[in-house]
């Protein structure tokens, strides 16, 4: 199939080819063709499948040849959870309207000053694309009228209702037109997300291109166990260092444990930058800019950034930290092997942690394979191994009768029924301390039974 047999615009079509696509995605080819009828959608795609054409192909087809709304009321409201997706959202809003003709496309988002938003907005807006509270802000103060929307998106619509802006998009999408068309996407359809689109959509066609924990083919993944911390900071620097590795992206737990990170990479020698959600807008931009500009070769970032980050030199996609939600594995590892190349995504785990990768494995629905590194190998895995010592024999010897322990680092332990039994001088409590002796009765004297 492509962009030609979709029934897209000539002025779309020509934006798309100066862009170099040549094929339309599997959602592109699914949602498109859909969403031009005027249907409303809820669509299920993984990161990194081309959803963003998806939703504004069909969108941006309303404006083809179509007069502007001389400055009165937005047409296209885009609702993203982050101001990264937000703006690469706007990025290719402005790529693929290229050739409509002044298309006004306009971004709002907290952590920016308002001023250059109230100047944007007090002119004509086609496409609107907002994190919901900075948009509320805004309308709030009446700077800005949804009432001629016609085409209403929310992007990872799941994300948004795990951030908590359940009833901020219910606001939002008050204050849109009955009569608008609604496209949803989002990583998975159920749940909370059915309840909303319950309240909001008109007979929506459902579509699953791929499941959201369909396992990513280009990506290679891999676990790497340690002992500790000091041990998982080593392992990261072996990491960095290797000569296939073009630029990295590493996932921290904390917005304090990404600077920190951060800047001791940087003294290490690694060219460093954290991203996080304390950054304001400017702090964040300039961050991605020099990710992008090959300025930087690591960044260290909280999920913040686990969507909306599009570089397609980040080869490798490393968690040093886990993350809170299964869910969010396969977003982070998704932030490599775009646009058709191949990626790395490795996670380093405690031995205290393996129940969250046994999570991360049901979720993915698959197992993900366990790697050491020679030299680097965890002391729990090496011990297995060890052999035991016989006491009083001063040399190895391997008790008869040992089971082998169900984790394969542990040394073996001894049945119980195979244990010699103490003597009684030197029987000690659960708690290691030696339980008191009895008292010899009296000789003669009878024993009284109490009477509770």
């Amino acid at each position: 199939m492509s962009f030609q047999s979709l029934g897209l615009a000539p002025a779309l079509l020509r934006a798309i080819d100066k862009s170099g696509f040549t094929q339309p995605t599997e959602v592109q080819s699914q949602s498109i063709p859909a969403a031009l009828t005027g249907k409303d959608l809820m669509v299920s795609a993984q990161t990194g499948s081309g959803k963003t054409a998806a939703f504004m192909l069909p969108a941006l087809q309303k404006l083809a040849g179509n007069p502007g709304n001389a400055g009165r009321g937005v047409q296209i409201l885009v609702l993203t959870p982050t101001r990264e997706l937000a703006q690469q959202v706007s990025d290719a809003s402005g790529l693929l309207g290229a050739e409509l003709g002044g298309l006004r496309v306009t971004t709002v988002v907290g952590g920016v000053p308002y001023g250059a938003q109230l100047k944007a907005l007090s002119r004509r807006v086609d496409v609107l694309v907002a994190t919901p509270g900075r948009l509320i802000d805004h309308l709030n103060t009446k700077r800005v009228d949804l009432s001629t929307v016609h085409t209403l998106i929310l992007d990872e619509a799941d994300r948004m209702l795990d951030m908590g802006f359940i009833d901020d998009i219910k606001m939002l999408v008050s204050k849109t037109p009955a009569s608008r068309q609604t496209l949803l996407f989002s990583a998975t359809l159920d749940g909370n997300v059915a309840k909303l689109a319950a309240n909001m959509m008109r007979d929506p066609v459902r579509i699953e291109v791929s499941a959201s924990n369909k396992p990513h083919a280009q990506i290679s993944q891999s676990v790497l166990y340690a002992d500790d911390g000091a041990h998982k900071r080593r392992l990261l620097d072996h990491v960095l260092r290797d000569a296939s590795l073009d630029q990295a992206i590493v996932f921290t737990a904390t917005k304090r444990g990404a600077d920190d990170l951060a800047e001791a990479l940087n003294d290490e020698g690694f060219q460093a930058m954290a991203l996080h959600g304390d950054m304001n807008q400017r702090q964040r931009t300039r961050t991605l800019t020099a990710m992008q500009r090959g300025r930087i070769r690591v960044l260290v970032a909280t999920d913040v950034a686990a969507r909306g980050i599009d570089v397609q030199t980040i080869s490798h996609a490393i968690n040093f930290d886990l993350p809170m939600q299964a869910e969010d594995y396969v977003h982070r590892i998704g932030r490599t092997g775009r646009a058709g190349r191949s990626g790395t995504a490795i996670t380093l785990v405690e031995h205290r942690e393996r129940h969250k990768i046994r999570r991360i494995e049901h979720f993915v629905g698959h197992p993900i394979p366990t790697s050491e590194i020679e030299g680097l190998e965890p002391r729990r895995m090496a011990e297995k191994a060890k052999p035991r010592r016989t006491p009083g024999s001063g040399r190895p010897n391997a008790r008869a009768g040992a089971r082998p322990s169900a984790h394969p680092g542990s040394k073996p332990s001894t049945p119980v029924h195979a244990r010699r039994a103490p003597s009684k001088e030197n029987t000690f409590n659960e708690f290691g301390a030696r339980p008191p002796r009895a008292k010899p009765r009296p000789a003669g004297r009878a024993r009284q039974r109490s009477s509770v």
